[in-house]
């Protein structure tokens, strides 16, 4: 067993895949219009053919759950990075909003953005 598939809620599903894809570099895979909304799946380009991320539109029940994550400061997923620094001063050189700086835990190295969908994303470096 593996995953394939992951998601996030965002607000709204265009604004989402420019921020994935313009600004965190990942690059589309599916995007199938479904009525109201569409099907939109991005994945890493290191691995074209790995887990995909869906964003999924937000349904009336995810706004009190994403808005109480955020409040507590709670990433809503992780991406693996091999330098967080250079990422971190990447994000915020494009006026990407960072709720946490770079921190050293230990083997692991996080930092925390704004996707501006509604999300607190977690970025991470393991030694």
């Amino acid at each position: 067993m593996r995953i394939n598939l992951t998601s996030v809620c965002v607000d709204d599903q265009s604004r989402a895949l420019g921020f994935y894809t313009d600004v965190l570099g990942f690059v589309p895979k599916h995007d199938v219009p479904l009525g109201e909304h569409r099907w939109v799946t991005v994945v890493s380009p290191q691995d074209p053919d790995g887990t995909e991320l869906a964003l999924e539109p937000g349904h009336p029940a995810t706004a009190a759950y994403k808005a109480a994550l955020a409040e507590d400061g709670i990433p809503a997923t992780s991406f693996a990075v091999d330098d967080v620094r250079a990422h971190y001063a990447r994000l915020r050189g494009l006026g990407v909003r960072c709720t946490q700086e770079p921190v050293d835990m230990g083997p692991v190295t996080t930092a925390v953005l704004d996707d501006t969908c509604g999300n607190l994303i977690q970025i991470a470096e393991y030694t």
